[in-house]
């Protein structure tokens, strides 16, 4: 029997990415896994661990243990399998343009 395996998983995988990061990856990984900056996550990371007195960066280690890292072979981000950005749609029938005022104008002055 035949397998017909992608190289692309059908679901989301939380994996350190070999490319971009700065210590190990986890906050790219995680950037990557929900779609946002991955300065973003280091931020968010920096001012938990200020506000809990240090507790919450243990929490690096801990994901930099748990989470495998990504192939090499892997594509660089975004993956191609993410959606491009929704483009702005252009009117159709269903959807008629609304008439922009034009603005007043006023005699020449004598």
């Amino acid at each position: 029997m035949t397998s017909t395996a992608s190289s692309q998983p059908p679901y989301k995988q939380l994996r350190r990415p070999v490319t971009d990061r700065i210590v190990a990856g986890v906050a790219s990984g995680l950037g990557r896994y929900f779609a946002v900056d991955p300065t973003l996550v280091r931020v968010v990371f920096a001012v938990t661990g200020l506000l809990t007195g240090g507790l919450a960066l243990l929490a690096y280690p801990i994901m930099w243990f748990l989470m495998p890292e990504e192939p090499a072979d892997a594509p660089a981000w975004p993956h191609p399998a993410q959606a491009a950005p929704p483009t702005v749609a252009q009117p159709t029938a269903a959807q008629p343009t609304v008439a922009q005022p034009t603005p007043p104008t006023y005699p020449p002055a004598a």
